[in-house]
């Protein structure tokens, strides 16, 4: 039906996305967050015109699913009577608490407003594909660091200056450096990079770009200062300046500028300096309290992403009675309340509800999409699989070990690579190691009995696991072949 976008597009408001279980629309507030009594108002909405779901997504977007063509219209309409504004356009992310974090580096929402205001001026959204987003990170004490993106920008520090990095094609730790430059160079390189990858067609990413292409985006930039050289650029040490030639809104795609490109692909451009040089630290779970100063945010997150809509609109209406002033919306599935005059309150409550209040909880080590019987497409009850695995193997779901439960192969919930995908299909629930939810499974036992595989499996590393070993690294010395026949064993 042409009124909806096609799977794999980004289910905005006005064009929401056929799913196994009816349309989906996906909203990211313009202002950042929502008043507690608008988020209750959004799932009374999914009460009346979907299937009572509401969810957030691990980008940190809020989703309503099992929509008609008709309720779809009618939510849209009912979102503009509320006067909630919503972003459409290529998206360009900034962390949630940008602006409000003492500890971020820089407030990234003013270079991502003029990102975005030069997209629209150079004309880029129609031609680019669904897919192609943009990052702006200030840094503080939840970066956006696990978000990947096509384009990734990232505050530093330099002496008495904010310098951004800028990175393409993956997150914070995958993608590939460009340069450390100004505010300005920061908007121009990134908007260059997008219409390189708009001259490719939109099913181009910025990981299709050529080397030249990008060393013609490394070398138009301005000067960086000199204490983070030795991580940007070590055998070199020199950047080039844009201000020794044409801008680089006049770069031609895919020209190059020989003698003013630096090499940053030799070394890892990690925003550290030269006086006081760190390792890089795991991001921080958006689950849990975080000092703002004056204030605190409160970081709860909805079980796989996903919780009955009731649910969020009773946390919501006891957050409004604590004095919550905004609930912000957090990559890693969660929300984040502000102005709480009791936090530990409102935890409580939350917990009570079903919602994850500690970061340690087991449920989020798992992916797991809605799955059968909520989704038409799911093939395996993906969600109770999730639930009897988290309580049962709670021990052995570290951080280093990921884990994906799909109810069929298009993996929604986690469309990367995982160390072990339990995928549903005519055959039963597969798994699939260290693939996705699309790769042929190594081994197949019944959809019902799907967790007491996987419990041998953990089993077997709690039973062979070194001293100071990972589950991670653990699971990948016994192998895949190892792997699958734990996985079939005693059916």
């Amino acid at each position: 039906m042409n009124a909806f976008s096609r799977r794999g597009a980004c289910p905005a408001l006005s064009a929401p996305m056929q799913t196994g279980d009816g349309l989906l629309v996906r909203l990211n507030p313009v202002a950042g967050g929502l008043a507690p009594k608008s988020l209750i108002e959004l799932g009374e909405s999914a009460l009346r015109y979907g299937n009572g779901i509401m969810e957030v997504t691990a980008r940190g977007s809020l989703q309503i699913r099992g929509l008609t063509a008709e309720s779809a219209r009618l939510l849209a309409d009912e979102v503009d009577a509320l006067g909630i504004a919503v972003r459409s356009g290529v998206p360009v992310a900034t962390g949630p608490l940008a602006g409000i974090d003492p500890e971020e580096n820089a407030d990234p929402r003013p270079v991502a407003e003029r990102i975005r205001a030069a997209i629209e001026e150079a004309g880029l959204t129609p031609r680019l594909g669904p897919k192609v987003s943009v990052v702006v990170d200030g840094g503080g004490q939840l970066t956006m660091d696990a978000v990947t993106a096509d384009v990734r920008l990232k505050a530093m520090q330099a002496a008495a200056s904010i310098w951004w990095s800028v990175s393409i094609a993956g997150d914070g730790r995958s993608a590939k450096p460009l340069a450390a430059v100004d505010a300005d160079g920061a908007r121009d390189i990134a908007v260059a990079a997008l219409r390189m990858v708009a001259e490719k067609g939109r099913e181009a990413h910025t990981r299709d770009l050529s080397e030249r292409q990008l060393a013609s985006l490394a070398g138009w930039h301005s000067v960086a200062p000199p204490s983070v050289l030795p991580d940007i650029s070590p055998s070199r040490g020199e950047i080039g300046s844009s201000r020794a030639g044409s801008p680089l809104s006049a770069l031609e795609i895919g020209e190059s500028r020989g003698d003013k490109a630096i090499s940053p692909l030799e070394g890892e451009m990690s925003g550290r300096t030269e006086r006081g040089a760190q390792e890089r630290q795991p991001a921080r779970s958006p689950i849990g309290l975080f000092n703002l100063g004056n204030n605190t945010a409160l970081g709860i997150a909805l079980p796989y992403g996903s919780m009955p809509a009731q649910n969020p609109i009773d946390l919501a209406t006891q957050a409004a009675n604590l004095g919550a002033s905004e609930i912000r919306l957090a990559p890693g599935r969660a929300l984040l309340f502000l102005g709480l005059s009791a936090p530990s309150t409102l935890q409580s409550s939350a917990a009570a509800l079903g919602f994850v209040t500690d970061p340690a909880d087991p449920r989020t080590r798992i992916a797991a999409c809605p799955g059968a019987p909520a989704c038409a497409s799911g093939r395996i009850a993906t969600r109770a699989i999730a639930e009897t695995i988290a309580k049962e193997s709670a021990d052995l779901l570290d951080a280093s070990l990921s884990l994906h439960i799909s109810g069929c192969a298009k993996g929604c919930a986690h469309p990367g690579t995982a160390a072990l995908t339990l995928v549903g299909d005519e055959n039963g629930a597969g798994l699939v190691v260290d693939g996705t939810a699309k790769a042929l499974p190594a081994a197949y036992r019944p959809g019902y009995d799907a967790a007491r595989g996987v419990a041998g499996i953990l089993a077997a590393i709690r039973d062979g696991r070194h001293q100071g070993e990972t589950a991670a690294a653990c699971l990948k010395r016994l192998g895949a072949a190892g792997i699958a026949e734990l996985y079939r064993r005693n059916q």
